[in-house]
């Protein structure tokens, strides 16, 4: 009875534990100081966090490629910097995919008429 009893409160406090760690999975808790500029080529995202519920820590988020991701101080000159790469990244890609499905021309086929 005790073996059991035991093994019940172990599996219980791992549970809960587990539970309460992933509330702060999404959040930053520190800054990262520097990022290296081979690292800074593949970011292709970014988002804030805003010090609310758990998230304590005002924070810039950039995200690379392969989904790493990097907490920064939004303060800091080198992550305003790299935010305005990324947003200007993110128009050349719009006006990429904007001038390419445009500038199809119609194929001759499309003209004809079915006899």
């Amino acid at each position: 009875m005790r073996v059991s009893a035991l093994f019940f409160l172990t599996v219980t406090a791992c549970i809960c534990l587990t539970l309460a760690r992933g509330t702060y999975d999404d959040c930053c808790m520190e800054y990262a100081k520097k990022m290296r500029p081979k690292m800074q080529k593949h970011v292709i995202n970014y988002r804030w966090q805003v010090p609310d519920g758990g998230c304590n820590l005002l924070a810039v988020i950039f995200t690379t490629g392969k989904g790493r991701i990097r907490c920064s101080d939004p303060k800091e000159k080198w992550v305003t910097d790299l935010m305005r790469v990324v947003d200007q990244k993110k128009l050349k890609r719009r006006s990429k995919t904007v001038k390419v499905s445009g500038s199809f021309p119609r194929p001759t086929w499309a003209y004809r008429k079915c006899i």
